[in-house]
């Protein structure tokens, strides 16, 4: 099945009842105040619990322990998968319901991240929809505009703020002042953050998404060990305080961009102007631009997870089911889409970069700390230091001109080697773009 004409109803298996999942169901039952061209009715679902509270009534659906058996019933035309995981059920269902000539709509961006290419070919060899509007920036019609609105576009560089815990914890130091640790854990109480954060905070969900993207933009190849990743566990209240004297946010920026020797994907925390437009971006939103011919810069944001957001974004998928035949999932044959470029490219770049670190006081560290740099080819441009109080260190940040990163990095391995400083200093790019 390709997808179904205008008017027709679409008989729905929900696999995943979070909260995501009981987002779509309460959404469905308000389809009436919607704009589906036509019926969507819920056929069955699954879950790993049957009794857990969920807000949404389940009792008149059919349940499934396998969503496996889900996907592959015949009462069920599409299947939605809302399980997550690169692995497990959700491959195991997203497959089974492909094989079987069904459409998928998921929000599953670890998936399409790490499989994306076989899964990609196996709907096109059946001929029928894969869509996954929902696994990169929630509400934010992204992966839709780059497929489709921007086709005619020659994008060199989509980047942009992809994942809201982060998002949320470096502003609330901004405008708190509070270390690291303790935004987590408001971030968490609020539900902003998982109780286990590792994915959002190591960078590695930012990573799945904009992996997405560069598939979409540039037809390249999904391969996550090419993506360089770094989060923003390491950043400290410090680092944003004296950023932001120089007139700049840290901003976690995921970005692809291509230029002749290929595309290239990564995810670190960078400095970027006031003006920019990420700066802009504050609390738990998104934020994606893209840069390309003949358009120049386009930036779109919103909410980019949460029940209602991510759930009306499976719901244009659902839509796009009535709207013709299924297209390629990336935009280019899944056989077409070349290899990304090494992510050792990245200490490569020439860039200015951000330097934080607290220094030893005692006389003459500052001295060390400049000759060390000097002695590598690193040129300073900026630098602020502090009172080191009663804390016996002093907090210093420096802006370099720009300078290979390599370079930066001997810098501070000697820096380490005079143990000069009272913490690992940390290195940020600054984003060159205003």
């Amino acid at each position: 099945m390709t997808g179904a004409r205008a008017g027709e109803a679409l008989r729905l298996g929900v696999a995943g009842l979070g909260t995501v999942g009981a987002g779509l169901l309460a959404l469905i039952e308000r389809q009436h105040e919607l704009r589906i061209p036509g019926r969507l009715e819920v056929s069955a679902v699954s879950a790993r619990s049957r009794s857990r509270g969920r807000g949404v009534d389940i009792s008149g659906f059919r349940w499934h322990d396998d969503p496996v058996e889900l996907a592959e019933a015949e009462d069920v035309d599409v299947v939605v998968e809302l399980i997550g995981g690169s692995d497990g059920p959700a491959r195991r269902t997203v497959e089974a319901a492909l094989r079987a000539g069904k459409p998928v709509v998921t929000a599953n961006k670890a998936l399409l991240a790490e499989h994306g290419v076989e899964i990609a070919a196996l709907a096109e060899a059946r001929g029928v929809h894969l869509l996954f509007e929902a696994a990169v920036g929630g509400a934010i019609p992204i992966v839709r505009s780059l497929r489709d609105s921007l086709s005619g576009v020659i994008a060199a560089r989509v980047s942009g703020i992809l994942n809201g815990t982060c998002n949320y914890i470096l502003s609330e130091m901004l405008r708190t002042g509070a270390a690291y640790a303790e935004v987590l854990s408001e971030a968490q109480r609020l539900g902003y953050a998982e109780r286990d954060p590792y994915l959002d905070v190591s960078g590695m969900d930012a990573a799945h998404k904009v992996l997405i993207l560069a598939s979409i933009a540039f037809g390249a190849r999904p391969d996550l060990p090419q993506v360089s990743v770094e989060g923003v566990d390491r950043i400290e209240a410090m680092d944003i305080s004296l950023a932001s004297r120089f007139d700049y946010r840290i901003k976690l920026v995921a970005e692809a961009f291509r230029d002749a020797s290929g595309v290239t994907c990564r995810v670190a925390p960078a400095l970027v102007r006031i003006d920019h437009p990420l700066a802009q971006i504050g609390g738990p939103l998104n934020a994606v631009i893209v840069e390309g011919e003949p358009v120049g810069r386009l930036t779109f944001t919103g909410p980019g997870a949460g029940a209602g957001p991510t759930a009306a974004a499976v719901m244009g998928d659902l839509a796009r089911l009535f709207d013709g035949p299924a297209t390629a999932p990336f935009g280019a044959p899944a056989r077409t889409l070349a290899p990304l470029l090494s992510r050792a490219r990245v200490s490569q770049e020439r860039s200015a970069f951000f330097i934080g670190a607290r220094l030893s006081d005692r006389p003459g560290v500052l001295a060390a700390l400049s000759e060390a740099l000097a002695e590598a080819g690193v040129s300073i441009d900026k630098l602020i230091q502090d009172s080191a109080g009663d804390t016996g260190a002093a907090p210093v940040a420096i802006l370099t001109h720009l300078c290979p990163r390599a370079a930066v990095e001997r810098a501070l391995v000697r820096v380490s080697e005079l143990a000069i400083t009272a913490d690992v200093p940390r290195l940020i790019r600054i984003e060159a773009r205003a």
